[in-house]
């Protein structure tokens, strides 16, 4: 009988310290590093939370639930049409991260699932408003301004949920078919005109050196020719005497000249026959 009632209190006993061990067990819990605790009494969502460590609280009517307040990073692909109604598809990276102060908000709210329920669908919505704003190729010339104009969106769209967004990019963008056939054939076009304007300039670059080569040559052959007349010239001055004592020359037959007199004074004859 005794022995009974022994192993009965030992059962007592070990039940009770299973029960205070799970009670204390339950009533601690760790909010882990970027996290704060979010208390909800009887279901009912508290304005204050926890921050990092371990904290107790009332089993069954206290709950304490952890909400990431780290910069968190998410990838998206969103499909939409550009000004001129070419297909793009655009995958960008947003960062963000929950408002720490209005978490307990964020939370009754929004629950824990907020990336699928909110952000997601904003930046579907931005990146299509965007998009909506600029044709395809200024999607791609003007790219800074495209990605801003996303950004501000969604800081606007996604603060009024109280989830601040940190950074945000433009992984790349996608074309249709038709559009990338638009831009290689543009590319072809372009480098066609390019390389017959090069022409061009080489023709007229050309022809403007002839020019100048038949001005120089014309020049040359100008300046040549008046030399050769001054040249000739200074020559006939400078021959006239000696022409002239020559073809006297040519022309005297040897004798000498004769003088004679007579009561009307002296005459030479120098034997010069004109012919």
């Amino acid at each position: 009988m005794q022995n009974k009632k022994a192993a009965v209190m030992t059962s007592v006993a070990l039940g009770s310290a299973l029960l205070l061990l799970f009670l204390g067990v339950a009533s601690v819990h760790q909010v882990g590093p970027g996290h704060v605790g979010v208390v909800t009494h009887w279901g009912a969502v508290q304005p204050e939370t926890l921050p990092e460590g371990v904290h107790t609280m009332l089993p069954g009517k206290t709950r304490i639930h952890d909400i990431d307040v780290r910069i968190r990073k998410m990838e998206a692909s969103a499909g939409a049409s550009s000004r001129d109604l070419q297909v793009v598809n655009s995958r960008v990276v947003l960062n963000y991260v929950v408002d720490q102060d209005q978490a307990a908000l964020v939370f009754q709210r929004l629950g824990v699932d907020y990336e699928n329920t909110v952000i997601a669908p904003s930046v579907q919505e931005s990146v299509k408003a965007a998009t909506a704003r600029f044709t395809a190729e200024e999607l791609i010339t003007k790219r800074p301004l495209v990605k801003q104009g996303i950004f501000e969106d969604l800081i606007e769209r996604l603060g009024r949920e109280h989830i601040l967004v940190s950074d945000f990019s433009i992984v790349d963008f996608k074309f249709g078919a038709a559009f990338n056939k638009a831009i290689e054939d543009k590319q072809v076009a372009e480098q066609k005109a390019l390389r017959a304007k090069n022409d061009l300039d080489r023709i007229r670059i050309e022809a403007q050196q002839e020019e100048v080569q038949a001005t120089a040559r014309a020049l040359a052959r100008e300046i040549e020719a008046g030399a050769e007349a001054n040249a000739n010239r200074l020559l006939g001055q400078d021959l006239t005497a000696d022409v002239l004592t020559l073809r006297a020359t040519e022309k005297w037959d040897g004798r000498l000249p004769q003088v004679s007199g007579g009561g009307q004074g002296l005459f030479v004859d120098l034997g010069v026959v004109t012919q």
